[in-house]
Parts: structure tokens; C-alpha cells; sequence
């Protein structure tokens, strides 16, 4: 079990990303801005689905990886911490799903 979480990933994320974009893929990721980020994690998610609709559980986490890391640097391009993501998941534990779906459905 590692003791590495996603807190650890945000901050070295934080200090590549003030890097020479020349030197540092977070860097240049960061300086091309707000699309290519995003275009760039959704091409990681797509690549994640494959691997989970393939059953390619070895490509699967590293996809996943990608995935979490490429998320990671579009909510820093955004200026949200990944305790505010945090939050909002522990709020929505407070009900079950099917729950807090049907409130979002009603209104």
C-alpha cells in the first residue's frame, strides 16, 4: 500500500507547473492553458474507457493514472484545490446516489 495520495500529486503539480515549459510537461501543459489541458484529460479518459471495456486491467491503471494527474492539472489551471473536490464528494456521501440524483432531477 502506498502513502502517496492525490494532496502530494496537487503539490507537485504545483511546483512543476512553475517550471520552464521546455523542462517540465506540467509546465508546458499549463502555459498552453485551459484547452489543451482539458482535451488532453479527455483524451486519457477515453483511453481509460477502452481499457475498462476491453477488461485490460494493467492498461486500465495506467490510464487511470493519467487520467487522475491530467484532472489534477486542469482543476489547478482553474484555481480549484483538490479539497474543494473533497468536500463536494463527502457531501454527496451524505446520501446514497439514487438520492441526491432525484434532488438534482426535481429541480
Amino acid at each position: 500500500m502506498t502513502s502517496f495520495t492525490l494532496t502530494d500529486l496537487e503539490r507537485i503539480i504545483e511546483e512543476r507547473s512553475k517550471a520552464s515549459p521546455d523542462q517540465s510537461w506540467t509546465a508546458k501543459l499549463c502555459a498552453a492553458g485551459q484547452s489543451k489541458a482539458a482535451k488532453k484529460l479527455g483524451e486519457e479518459a477515453i483511453e481509460a474507457v477502452m481499457a475498462a471495456v476491453t477488461h485490460d486491467r494493467d492498461n486500465l491503471t495506467y490510464e487511470a493514472a493519467d487520467v487522475l494527474y491530467h484532472l489534477l492539472v486542469v482543476l489547478k489551471i482553474a484555481d480549484i484545490r483538490i479539497e474543494s473536490v473533497m468536500t463536494e464528494l463527502e457531501r454527496r456521501t451524505a446520501q446514497s446516489g439514487l438520492a441526491e440524483k432525484a434532488s438534482r432531477e426535481g429541480s
